[in-house]
Formats: structure tokens, sequence, C-alpha cells
């Protein structure tokens, strides 16, 4: 039976882990017989609100700013089911899976806020390389092929982010990725150097959409088995 760690960087598409696309991802990979390991840094990060709240300082109305642990607050897809990032080995698995949502770009990288200076966490370029040199298959979804680029755009990897022309694919390729225009159910697998990701919310799409494309990533995977 094959078993895939997904990382997950919180909860919620604006500040963590996109719940349609982690739900997707672990589904298409449950349908297929196969098991999965949700795993997670720690580390504090800033709440943003999931509804739009007007700030108005005129008025003396601030926001206090929450925050919340990513660890505590990935665990609420998993259902608890959730291993700290430090514990992933990747001869214990079989592929490693990133669904995308805004904590990809804020808590796990700082590429909300750096850009084409952005850092990657050291347990998920830990993570990443340790895959990538065992030569096991990478999935990413979104904007969590960020961390691909930045980790692996070195070696040349390919991968999209939805279009090629956009701020995240232009700094992708900066780090020397080459990168592919994908639809929302369409996939863009980089045989050389086993590496599959698929657009999701980078383009307009329905949540119809981000279960297929992560199924279509899937079926590719299942393909290398």
């Amino acid at each position: 039976m094959k078993k895939i760690a997904i990382i997950l960087s919180g909860c919620g598409n604006r500040d963590g882990s996109e719940l349609q696309e982690s739900l997707g991802l672990l589904l298409a990979i449950d349908r297929r017989g196969w098991q999965y390991q949700c795993f997670a840094p720690e580390g504090f990060f800033e709440v943003v609100p999931h509804v739009d709240v007007v700030d108005d300082e005129e008025e003396g109305t601030v926001l206090d700013v929450e925050q919340r642990d990513i660890f505590v607050e990935s665990a609420r897809i998993a259902r608890g089911n959730l291993m700290p990032l430090c514990d992933y080995h990747a001869a214990d698995y079989d592929a490693l899976a990133l669904p995308g949502g805004m904590g990809a770009a804020r808590n796990l990288s700082t590429f909300a806020f750096d850009g084409p200076q952005m850092t990657v966490i050291d347990a998920v370029t830990d993570a990443l390389l340790e895959t990538f040199r065992a030569k096991k298959p990478i999935l990413a979804m979104c904007i969590a092929p960020m961390l691909v680029a930045k980790v692996l755009g070195k070696y040349g990897v390919h991968l999209t982010l939805g279009a090629d022309d956009n701020a995240a694919a232009l700094t992708a390729k900066g780090f020397g990725c080459l990168t592919e225009v994908c639809g929302p159910t369409d996939i863009c697998v980089d045989e050389e150097h086993r590496i599959i990701t698929t657009p999701a919310y980078m383009v307009e799409s329905h949540i119809s959409n981000i279960f297929a494309g992560a199924d279509n990533m899937v079926a590719r995977l299942e393909e290398w088995f």
C-alpha cells in the first residue's frame, strides 16, 4: 500500500492550507486505497480574518492581531492525526504532497511578504530536499509550487503556477524554474524530476475543478507506481 506524506500550513485559505484543495488531495489518495499522513511545522502565525472586516482607525476601531500555532490549526484538517514536520523521513513514504493556501506563502515561506527575496522555513526545505534526493515524487497545488521553486529551482524543475507571466511565475523563473500555463484541472508533469503540480485557485475555478485537479494529479502519480 502506498503512503503519501502531506505538509499542511494551518487551516484556511487566507492564512493556512486551503481546505478544498487539502480535502480534494486527501480524497484522491484515499479513493485509491492508499494511506496518507499529515505533517505540519510548529510556530505561531498571524491570523487573517476570513470575512471582510473594516478596520476604521479614525473611529478608534483597531483590530487586534491574533496569533495561533501552525501545528494546532493544521490538526483541524487532519482530524488530529498529525505529526511534527521535523519527524518526516522520505524513506518512510512514497511521495510528498503540498496543498495550497496562503499559509504556504505566509507560514511555510515569506513569499507573501518578500516576493523574490523569499525564504522557506528549514523544516520544509529539508523535507523537499530529502524527497528530491531520494528521487521520490513531489506534488504541489496552487501557490505551494513556490516552495518547490525556491528550494529546487536551481535544478531547473518544471512546474505550473497557472499563468507564466504572473508575479509568482516570474519569481519562479528567476529561481531557475520552467513554468507552464495550465487551466484549473490541468497538471504539469516534470518527468525528469518527478514533480507534479496543478494551479487550483491560482486560476478562476469552482470546487469541482479543484477536486478534479487534485484527482488528476494523484492519477498521474499512480502511473509512476
